[in-house]
């Protein structure tokens, strides 16, 4: 196992994860082949900024229509409302942060943080001794659907468990947070040996959740994060493909059951979560095709 330039390119050798990227690769450009995007990318991207933000704010604890968000414009009514508030203020300001991400992460999620807060003294700022931490799953959808997670063929399948590690001491998350920033500011994207798109943003997306360097919020961020990766490595760089559709449709139940394989920290936990985020980016790529089949059709 060669680890190139990139220390995170090991990663991409484990089993099952080369066929998972790809599939992503072959899919995601297909998609940038449509024949809409050479003529209405932007509205796509609106839709897919839309469409991303409300599955993210499902995963929250915030599980509106499509319709509902996309009628309302006061997201300040009460706790869910501004959840929502929160996830758009996400998916709008992504897209700035772009050149900030690519020499200071940390800046970076603070200022995610900031925006999925909107207000209050922990805004913006890492969690502190004593603090406690929110939910990452408030909606408890996996003991509703009761089945085990959905794995890719071309994945290891892991032992069925959705326990998750507590959330270390700020300390040890500020530590380990700083690592992952300097590996990010260090690796060289995109040159022969890097790992690619989709295992970086896997990684970015499983550390933050497995770290929660924030009081709250910290899922929103993850995907928040993980969609500002995708961006910068240049796999989806006009930001259509929603992952965080694909995440609700895979359902809560099997987010937390890769995300407890990325937190054991075993090849094969490694492997499944890979190929849980690609599939979940795979669905992302189905939706946002659906859209351009409708503005094809002259339905939007």
């Amino acid at each position: 196992m060669s680890t190139g330039t990139d220390p995170l390119a090991p990663l991409a050798e484990l089993p099952g994860v080369p066929e998972s990227v790809a599939e992503v690769r072959k899919a995601v450009d297909r998609l940038y082949g449509h024949r809409v995007m050479r003529r209405r990318a932007p509205e796509v991207t609106s839709e897919a900024a839309l469409r991303g933000a409300r599955a993210s704010a499902a995963l929250a604890g915030a599980d509106w229509p499509l319709e509902e968000v996309r009628r309302r414009s006061d997201f300040s009514a009460g706790e869910q409302d501004r959840v929502i508030g929160g996830a758009l203020r996400l998916s709008a300001e992504a897209g700035q942060l772009l050149s900030v991400w690519r020499t200071s992460p940390l800046q970076v999620l603070a200022r995610l943080h900031l925006l999925a807060a909107g207000e209050g003294s922990s805004a913006g700022r890492p969690r502190q001794a004593g603090e406690p931490v929110d939910e990452l799953f408030p909606l408890e959808l996996a003991a509703a659907e009761g089945v085990a997670a959905p794995v890719a063929p071309t994945v290891q399948p892991v032992p069925v468990t959705t326990a998750l590690p507590p959330a270390p001491m700020p300390e040890e998350a500020a530590a380990r947070l700083d690592q992952l920033s300097r590996l990010l500011v260090a690796r060289t994207s995109g040159a022969v040996g890097a790992a690619p798109a989709l295992v970086v943003a896997a990684v970015v997306h499983g550390e933050l959740l497995a770290l929660r360097p924030f009081a709250s919020h910290n899922g929103m961020v993850a995907r928040a994060a993980q969609r500002i990766v995708l961006i910068t490595e240049g796999l989806d760089p006009k930001a259509i493909c929603p992952a965080e559709v694909g995440l609700v449709e895979l359902g809560t139940a099997a987010y937390q059951q890769a995300l407890a394989g990325y937190a054991s920290g075993t090849p094969e936990g490694l492997a499944h979560w890979i190929g849980h985020c690609g599939l979940a980016l795979g669905l992302g790529v189905r939706e946002s095709t659906a859209v351009c089949e409708a503005m094809q059709r002259g339905m939007v």
